[in-house]
C-alpha cells in the first residue's frame, strides 16, 4: 500500500517542480523581453507630435449657461477653460514604453503631461454631469456624458449614468452602442464597464 502512494507522491513532486521551472522560465523570458523593449524605447529619437489625437472642448455644444451662477459649477467651467489652452490627449492603456517607442523617448515628459490633462478633463466632465443630473438637468448631463465618452473616457460612473439616462428613455439601442464602444477601450477597467452596461440590457 505504501509503494503506490510513494510513487504517486514522487510523480506529484516532479510535476510541481516542472510547473515551477516552467513558470520561472516564462517570467525570466518576459522580464528579458521587457528590458530589451525598454532599452529600444529609451534609444528612440524624438518624433513629431503633430498627428496626435488632440481633444478640443466643444464649448458651443456644451450647456455652459445651465447653473452657471453656482460656485461649484463655475469652478468646473474655469478648469475646462484652463484645459482648453493646453494639449489634451488620452493615452489610457498605453504604457510609457510604447509611448517612447512611438513618439521618441525625449517626448515622454510632454506626453505624460498631455495625458494628465486628459485625466483632469475626464474627472471634471464627470463631476459637472453629476451635478447637473442631481439638479434635474438630465438632458444637459447627457450632453456632457456623451462628449466624455466620445473621448474614450474609462470613468465607469460616466457609462453607468449615461446608460441609466438612456434606459429611462427606453433607448436601448444607444446602450448597445455604449457597450460596443466600451469593448474597444484599452483601459484595464474595460471589463468592469462592460459588466455595468450589461445590467441595463432589456
Amino acid at each position: 500500500m505504501k509503494m503506490p502512494f510513494f510513487a504517486s507522491f514522487i510523480v506529484f513532486l516532479i510535476l510541481v517542480s516542472y510547473q515551477i521551472s516552467k513558470s520561472r522560465r516564462y517570467t525570466e523570458k518576459k522580464e528579458t523581453s521587457f528590458w530589451e523593449k525598454e532599452h529600444l524605447a529609451n534609444s528612440t529619437r524624438r518624433k513629431s507630435l503633430d498627428n496626435l489625437n488632440y481633444i478640443t472642448i466643444p464649448f458651443d455644444t456644451l450647456p455652459m449657461d445651465i447653473m452657471a451662477e453656482d460656485e461649484n459649477i463655475r469652478e468646473l467651467h474655469q478648469t475646462l477653460r484652463y484645459l482648453s489652452g493646453l494639449p489634451v490627449v488620452n493615452f489610457t492603456g498605453i504604457s510609457n514604453t510604447d509611448l517612447k517607442l512611438q513618439y521618441g523617448a525625449p517626448n515622454i515628459d510632454l506626453l505624460m503631461r498631455y495625458d494628465q490633462n486628459y485625466t483632469t478633463l475626464a474627472c471634471t466632465l464627470q463631476k459637472w454631469a453629476e451635478k447637473l443630473y442631481e439638479a434635474g438637468h438630465v438632458a444637459e448631463a447627457q450632453q456632457i456624458l456623451e462628449f466624455a465618452i466620445s473621448t474614450d473616457t474609462d470613468v465607469s460612473s460616466a457609462y453607468r449614468l449615461l446608460a441609466s439616462i438612456y434606459a429611462s428613455q427606453n433607448n436601448y439601442g444607444e446602450i448597445s452602442k455604449l457597450k460596443e464602444r466600451a469593448q474597444n477601450l484599452k483601459s484595464g477597467t474595460k471589463n468592469i464597464i462592460v459588466r455595468i452596461l450589461q445590467e441595463y440590457d432589456p
